[in-house]
């Protein structure tokens, strides 16, 4: 079996995780754009149940809501119940949007019994002229 980089599994992840057909220099204005990085602990026991629901919230996200750029789960490989999201929207109104739908609330509800802890950090680019490329790399 052949074994894949670092680089193309990343790319693999993002690919499943971003919603390029909603993203182009035209559709997005990038100085409203909103990142955030959501840093979860998850009670272990809980661990599997809550990957599962979290994975079919990203999915639907980043499918169903335009303003979703990108919902992309991580965990830390020496503590796997630790979680982070990197959440990327078009707005803070296409957060607020998400917010609201069916799939999210399910995903909050069904998952409050399963987290420990959750920090909301709010993350400004460093580079915002490089983002557009970053995903228009992707496409490729």
């Amino acid at each position: 079996m052949k074994k894949l980089g670092l680089l193309t599994i990343l790319t693999i992840l993002l690919l499943g995780s971003c919603n390029q057909g909603h993203i182009n220099e035209t559709e997005v204005d990038y100085d409203s754009v909103m990142v955030r990085i959501a840093e979860i602990e998850i009670v272990p026991e809980f661990r599997d149940d809550y990957v599962a629901i979290l994975k079919e919230e990203a999915e639907a996200s980043v499918r169903l809501e335009p303003g979703v750029i990108c919902i992309y789960p991580m965990f830390q490989r020496d503590n796997p119940n630790q979680i982070r999201l990197l959440e990327i929207y078009a707005s803070e109104e296409a957060y607020q949007s998400h917010l609201q739908t069916p799939h999210f609330i399910h995903y909050k509800t069904s998952t409050k019994h399963m987290v420990k802890s959750l920090q909301l950090v709010d993350m400004e680019a460093l580079d915002s002229e490089t983002m557009p490329a970053l995903f228009l790399k992707l496409g490729e």
